[in-house]
């Protein structure tokens, strides 16, 4: 079932995107050449706490998963593209770090992920990370009531394509609001005006996911997604709220 939120719970999804959206900047701050993916993780907890928040990964159990996350943030570190579990992994120039992070405030969900290249990176990553990005605005400007999530997954794809990326299939968007994963599936690859037709009050997290290598995924021991072929790997999402006027980014 695939909820529709009305103004008023839209507002309050937004207040949690706000803190949402304060604290993945802090980390991308904090991101840099000798950090440790778990000060992250501890950062992200506190910070979280100290505007009433609750880390929503943390002890959340999805589908799929042998056990219950046990962090507040995904730290992906090159191959790896989501459900990294931030380690003691110290940060390397040239590396390509996720940070997925949801929270949960006054029993309302927001859920983002930003890609930073650490020190030095290549001209190919900074290519993938631009990308990657420049398809997630592109989904967001296409959407309208009456656009379909055809018409998502279709924009998304196209811009893998042109510029020589592949999109990772597996992993999806979805719903999101009261809960943290709701109905519709958001695929980052479909056709032109098939699938559900976009309404007001949906409330989306839309992620394109690309690599420069293979569309293929391996799952890892620590029950992270990675590439299948080791290639280096980007990812962005944002909340997004549908109106009858315009959508309304909730994470930033």
């Amino acid at each position: 079932m695939i909820r529709l939120y009305s103004e008023l719970e839209i507002k309050n999804i937004a207040s949690a995107g706000k803190i949402l959206a304060k604290i993945l900047e802090i980390l991308k701050k904090k991101a840099e050449i000798g950090t440790k993916l778990k000060d992250l993780d501890n950062l992200a907890y506190q910070l979280a706490k100290k505007h009433k928040a609750q880390p929503a990964f943390l002890g959340y159990q999805p589908d799929g998963a042998h056990q219950p996350y046990g962090a507040s943030i995904c730290a992906s570190v090159n191959d790896v593209i989501v459900h990294g579990l931030p380690s003691d992994y110290k940060l390397q120039n040239g590396d390509i770090l996720k940070i997925d992070f949801g929270i949960e405030y006054n029993n309302f969900f927001a859920d983002a992920a930003i890609t930073i290249g650490i020190g030095e990176i290549s001209k190919q990553v900074k290519h993938l990370i631009e990308i990657t990005e420049l398809a997630l605005k592109k989904a967001i400007k296409i959407i309208k009531l009456g656009k379909t999530l055809g018409d998502i997954g279709w924009v998304i794809e196209k811009t893998a394509k042109e510029n020589g990326l592949k999109v990772i299939k597996d992993l999806t968007g979805h719903g999101i609001g009261k809960e943290l994963h709701e109905d519709p599936i958001i695929y980052n690859y479909g056709k032109r005006g098939e699938g559900i037709e976009l309404k007001s009050g949906m409330v989306l997290a839309i992620e394109p996911m690309f690599s420069i290598g293979s569309e293929k995924i391996i799952q890892k021991p620590d029950e992270s997604w990675a590439t299948e072929d080791g290639s280096l790997s980007a990812h962005f999402e944002h909340t997004v709220a549908i109106t009858k006027e315009c959508v309304e980014i909730l994470t930033k």
